[in-house]
């Protein structure tokens, strides 16, 4: 089903050097600092349930491809009247696998059927049966567990994305055990960040109540991120995240900080303000990251659950997350002035647009030193991508400011 050279120039000469640069780091292992693992599979480490909610239903690649070509929510196993049955919903992903040619997701699956489960033959409605027996039988096997395919693929350390208010037990417990993995969270804010976010002051009164800092104030709250943060890194977390619609930043004076939490705290919000404290608050972060040593990461430029219909009905996830264009060079200057040219942060940027690589990025990450470029991101988390990356970012800014894989 795959060949050993796919990803390899088709240049004789060029091939043969990237095979023998493959073979250099091919058994190397993996370092994934930012994912979306379930932190469960490593607390816990359950089987895998079947085929459907292992390759299916969670994966917004797959789901987007198969809605955009007039297959049901339903018959994919989400939604109220959704198919209960496994086996079905795995036939309807097989009759539709053509649909993923030359996209990186069948890439991946091939490569999982493949290299994983052992299977020598695309996925069809021919073989779909006898694949998912096969993948079932699998799974049910111990060595198909999380913990163990996190040993048989080598990986020496993986990072979850986690809420700021999570307990992190499923960190605890993994560490608790008797597994010499390294899994480590990571201090995911954006709950209690966006004004907009659902539950938003309720999260702010568990933010008070978990940390016992005033979360009616403005250094109150400065300060209950401060004490998450510290938690967070006594469980091994390295990294932050932050999903900003934006890179706009702030660097307002103190009483206007406080001034715009209060309202923000009290819901009385003026218009732009839940913009600007978004923007505030990605100054404050990068602040405490040059104080706490934490690596920033920031993942802007998405317009969540584009589709109003699709967002409320089956919720959020669902493959209607749309890049849109975004400013890095203004946006991000109050906070570069501020704290840009600190030795003790290191900001990592990602990008859906492409057109910014040369425009913007690799000339900022080519300069800050406090600034890193992150790999090509979900759209463009692909072959091609990383190679587009490469052509318009290593000229500028070199390789030394850009960082490497990550499994998001």
């Amino acid at each position: 089903m795959l060949h050993k050279d796919r990803l390899f120039p088709a240049d004789p000469g060029t091939r043969d050097l990237a095979r023998r640069l493959f073979a250099e780091v091919e058994k190397l292992p993996i370092v994934s600092p930012h994912g979306h693992t379930d932190p469960r599979w490593w607390g816990e480490n359950p089987h895998f349930s079947n085929p459907a909610d292992l390759f299916v239903v969670p994966d917004h690649y797959v789901l987007r491809m198969l809605i955009s070509q007039g297959v049901s929510y339903e018959a994919l196993g989400i939604g109220e009247a959704r198919e209960r049955d496994p086996r079905k919903i795995w036939r309807t992903f097989a009759e539709h696998y053509y649909l993923f040619q030359g996209t990186p997701s069948r890439l991946w699956v091939d490569h999982a059927l493949s290299e994983v489960f052992g299977l020598t033959e695309r996925l069809s409605p021919k073989n779909a049966d006898a694949y998912y027996d096969r993948i079932a039988e699998c799974l049910a096997k111990p060595e198909f567990r999380p913990r163990e395919l996190y040993d048989r693929f080598n990986i020496e350390v993986i990072a979850t994305t986690d809420g700021a208010l999570d307990d992190l037990h499923w960190h605890q417990q993994a560490r608790d055990s008797d597994w010499n993995g390294r899994v480590v969270p990571t201090y995911r804010p954006d709950a209690v960040i966006d004004p907009e976010a659902k539950g938003f002051a309720a999260a702010l009164d568990t933010l008070g109540e978990l940390t016992g800092c005033d979360t009616g104030i403005w250094q109150g709250y400065l300060d209950a991120h401060r004490a998450r943060r510290s938690f967070f890194r006594e469980m091994g977390a390295t990294a932050t995240d932050h999903g900003h619609p934006s890179p706009r930043t702030a660097n307002l004076a103190e009483a206007e900080a406080a001034a715009l939490f209060a309202r923000v705290r009290s819901g009385k919000l003026q218009a732009g303000d839940a913009d600007l404290f978004r923007a505030q608050m990605l100054t404050e972060m990068a602040k405490m990251s040059a104080d706490d040593g934490m690596v920033m990461q920031l993942h802007p430029g998405s317009y969540r659950g584009h589709n109003a219909a699709v967002l409320s009905r089956y919720g959020a996830d669902k493959g209607f997350d749309i890049p849109v264009a975004v400013n890095f060079t203004e946006g991000l200057k109050p906070l570069l002035d501020s704290v840009g040219m600190e030795p003790d942060l290191t900001l990592i940027l990602f990008t859906l647009d492409e057109t910014t690589y040369s425009r913007e990025l690799a000339p900022l990450a080519g300069a800050y030193p406090g600034l890193k470029l992150g790999p090509p991101w979900w759209f463009h988390d692909s072959y091609e991508g990383i190679r587009r990356f490469r052509e318009m970012a290593t000229e500028t800014a070199g390789f030394f400011n850009t960082v490497g894989f990550n499994d998001d």
